[in-house]
């Protein structure tokens, strides 16, 4: 309503010839008026040339009460009070759609990244270790705060912010792919070996990455870690669904499942059900073969072979995130230069037809 008032405004002292607008020159990118204000008497000289600005801007391309990238006011002859505008006419709303799109764009790409985290907070092993989601939901977030913030300083033409967007996106894209090739790294070991005897695979510590061990084989975190993977229903499970013990052998366990809910096939325990082996004559096989209970509340949460187990679960599951993190980096990094590419087109032309015709004249 206001913008309509101020060119209605403009358009009535058009009308009643208190105020003259001449057009000296027209172009694609910009627009050149002179206005004679000789015996006119102005009560605020900035809220006139307001209105002049509304009134041609509409007159001559029918955009009500556009926003204006740059303007430049000189007066040409200062006893009369003549007064020279130049105003930059890019297409603001050719602008503001690709500054739109681009963040538009960025904000979806935060949300596999926040996802990811989310699906390993809700996975069991990683909600007990709780090493990558919480990153991974605050580099997400990041993400969708700087995409907003850089919309909004595209569309409202705020500089200082679409600097800040610019520089902030720029280090959250620089901290994302260090974390995608630090994920990488530390799930490029683990592969395993057969198991004797058995068609999966186990796992020794010292087949992952020494940072990922620490994080877990920590007496005072894996006590922690322990508590939380025992109140799960990972090994109880196991005696519902397998009730014959060709079943179970044949089944596909996850890694953690035969390195807690079950005692290593080198120390040649009989089966009697998922979680309650015989034990043999022989246990000197390895520690682990000590350390197995058939306890339900103890197991073989004290084994080695626990803890390898939930590394190689951990390790499958970050490089599966791992994969989508890639993509979604590659993605973000190509919309990024060409919003970067765009605003600096925009802003070299924004420096040269205004002030070049400024100067000329």
């Amino acid at each position: 309503m206001l913008e309509i008032t101020i060119i209605l405004f403009g358009l009535a002292k058009c009308i009643t010839r208190k105020l003259k607008l001449i057009l000296i020159k027209e172009g694609t990118q910009f627009i050149v008026i002179r206005v004679p204000l000789a015996g006119l008497k102005l009560g605020n000289i900035t809220l006139n040339i307001f209105f002049i600005f509304s009134f041609t801007l509409s007159l001559f391309y029918a955009i009500p009460f556009p926003v204006i990238r740059h303007y430049s006011i000189r007066f040409i002859r200062p006893q009369r009070k003549d007064i020279l505008i130049i105003l930059d006419l890019t297409d603001m709303a050719a602008n503001s759609t690709t500054v739109g799109v681009i963040n538009f764009i960025t904000l979806l790409l935060s949300i596999p990244v926040i996802g990811a985290g989310i699906w390993l907070a809700n996975e069991p092993d990683n909600a007990c270790v709780k090493i990558l989601q919480w990153p991974l939901i605050i580099l997400g977030i990041s993400i969708a705060v700087v995409a907003l913030l850089g919309f909004v300083g595209g569309c409202w033409r705020i500089t200082w912010l679409l600097i800040f967007y610019l520089f902030a996106m720029f280090i959250l894209i620089l901290v994302f792919a260090c974390l995608v090739v630090l994920i990488y790294l530390i799930t490029n070991q683990g592969s395993g070996h057969p198991a004797p005897g058995r068609i999966y695979l186990e796992h020794d510590l010292d087949d992952f990455s020494g940072w990922l061990r620490r994080k877990v084989t920590n007496p005072y975190k894996w006590d922690r870690i322990r508590s939380c993977l025992n109140s799960t229903d990972m090994c109880s499970e196991l005696n519902q669904r397998y009730r014959i013990a060709q079943d179970f052998f044949n089944a596909r366990l996850t890694s953690i499942q035969y390195g807690c809910c079950m005692p290593p096939a080198e120390c040649g325990y009989s089966y009697i059900n998922p979680t309650y082996w015989l034990t043999p004559n022989n246990t000197a096989a390895s520690m682990d073969c000590l350390q197995w209970s058939n306890d339900q509340m103890q197991l073989c949460f004290h084994c080695d072979s626990c803890k390898a187990g939930l590394l190689a679960n951990l390790t499958k599951e970050w490089r599966s995130v791992d994969i989508i993190l890639f993509i979604t980096l590659v993605v973000l990094i190509c919309v990024y230069l060409i919003g970067f590419c765009f605003a600096l087109r925009k802003s070299k032309t924004g420096d040269t037809s205004p002030r070049r015709h400024k100067q000329n004249t």
